[in-house]
């Protein structure tokens, strides 16, 4: 079948086809993505983060409804970790999803982080353009969890809502992990436990004392099992929009995620071209052999390498 036809023609069967180009480094995928990158720019995106267990699978469920009622077609990634055996997703958030499998305008795909240290790996990004061009208004990602390093989400989403529930101390943990520069909007799901509304007037108070945003992100309480605040949270989110369409930033917004991703493919092509020229070979098992007698080191060895191969364009 024409992948790319079929998908611009709606076809849900073309658009999972395509998801398993991206996903499995197909030789078609670069070609179809080509083909699909005119028709891409219309889908806004969420992201949701925060850590495991907080509720992130139960609280897009909720707001899909919210937005399926005002006529939204809507694509959610829901990353998991990868399996060690398969390659892929090991939570599979789609059985949190069921009531949507039977709607033809939610298209739901649970995918792996292969190794990425942000939650979020090129595939993800990939699938993102071509929910976009098969015609989703909104696309949600949802990421593994918060970490560190797992703040990638913020590059790739136009509202990032940083989920936190009232009993795992997740209003300090925010600070540690930088996450108080990413939320636009705060979710306190589990507001029926203890210490939420003190989990709220902590992060009131952080964002009182952080002024370098014009916008103030605010926070929302929900409780996913009696759909309290879920309506509440999609009226933020449109209200973030407004405010982002408003002020003029979506197309800077949009103009940097697009320079990311010429300097993440530039990387891509550049790293993939060495380690074919590289993999194997007699130099590399030299060099290897030279640092293990300490006769060089890491970047000399290295240099050596780089020195003595081509990053012509060989397409």
């Amino acid at each position: 079948m024409d992948i790319v036809a079929g998908l611009l023609k709606g076809e849900r069967r073309a658009l999972a086809k395509a998801i398993s180009l991206v996903e499995n480094e197909d030789s078609r995928k670069r070609e179809t993505l080509k083909q699909i990158y005119p028709y891409t720019g219309k889908g806004y995106i969420i992201g949701f983060t925060g850590a495991p267990g907080s509720g992130k699978s139960s609280l897009v469920d909720r707001v899909v409804k919210v937005m399926r009622q005002e006529g939204n077609s809507v694509g959610i990634i829901a990353v998991d970790p990868t399996s060690p055996f398969t390659g892929g997703a090991i939570l599979g958030d789609r059985i949190r999803m069921q009531d949507h499998t039977e709607d033809k305008e939610v298209f739901i795909r649970s995918m792996g982080t292969r190794g990425s240290l942000g939650g979020l790996s090129r595939a993800t990004r990939d699938t993102v353009q071509l929910m976009d061009a098969f015609g989703k208004d909104i696309i949600i990602i949802e990421t593994v969890g918060v970490g560190q390093s797992e703040v990638d989400i913020v590059k790739n989403a136009d509202t990032t809502i940083v989920v936190l529930t009232p009993a795992g101390g997740d209003s300090v943990q925010t600070i540690k992990a930088g996450i108080m520069e990413i939320a636009d909007i705060f979710v306190i799901n589990k507001s029926d436990l203890p210490n939420a509304d003190r989990t709220r007037t902590e992060l009131s108070v952080m964002l009182d004392l952080d002024e370098r945003k014009k916008w103030r992100p605010p926070i929302v309480q929900t409780i996913t099992l009696s759909d309290h605040g879920t309506r509440e949270m999609w009226e933020e989110i449109k209200g973030h929009r407004a405010y982002l369409e408003k002020e003029g930033l979506l197309p800077g917004m949009r103009l940097e995620r697009a320079k990311r991703d010429i300097q993440d493919h530039i990387e891509y092509i550049v790293k993939s071209r060495v380690w074919e020229q590289v993999t194997g070979t007699h130099m590399f098992e030299k060099a290897l052999e030279k640092m293990h007698n300490k006769e060089t080191d890491p970047y000399t060895a290295a240099k050596s390498i780089l020195d003595r191969i081509s990053l012509d364009n060989k397409d």
